[in-house]
């Protein structure tokens, strides 16, 4: 499986990409725009990836808004198969919840992820490890 994560916060790229290690290969971006330049070439590249874990709050382009952008991407370019997006973020309150829900994310997770929590989402998903961690 090919997971990009999106999170301007070193600490909490690195948390995520450690969860996701028998997931498969982790690719990080750190803002909205860096994240939407390598959405575009893997799919360019006719690798799209199969999850995106998003921070809402973000400098620049935040993640409500590259997950509109995502989704405007992938209704241009025909993609049949949409990545399965998960928000992270501090931010717990039922305005962005729903906000994320309506842009077509599939998972919520609220920071500090929990590894417990984190990995049931994924499973809720239908995403399962590629391999023994």
């Amino acid at each position: 499986m090919r997971i990009l994560v999106v999170e301007d916060d070193f600490i909490s790229r690195r948390l995520l990409c450690r969860y996701l290690e028998s997931f498969g290969e982790c690719d990080v971006a750190v803002n909205g725009n860096e994240a939407l330049a390598a959405l575009r070439q893997a799919l360019d590249a006719g690798v799209p990836y199969d999850l995106v874990c998003l921070d809402i709050m973000m400098p620049g382009l935040s993640g409500q808004e590259t997950l509109q952008e995502l989704r405007k991407l992938e209704v241009a370019r025909g993609v049949a198969a949409r990545t399965k997006v998960i928000m992270t973020t501090a931010l717990e309150d039922q305005e962005s919840v729903a906000k994320a829900f309506a842009a077509q994310a599939d998972g919520y997770v609220t920071k500090p992820v929990d590894k417990r929590r984190f990995i049931e989402t994924l499973r809720e998903l239908g995403l399962e490890p590629a391999r023994q961690a």
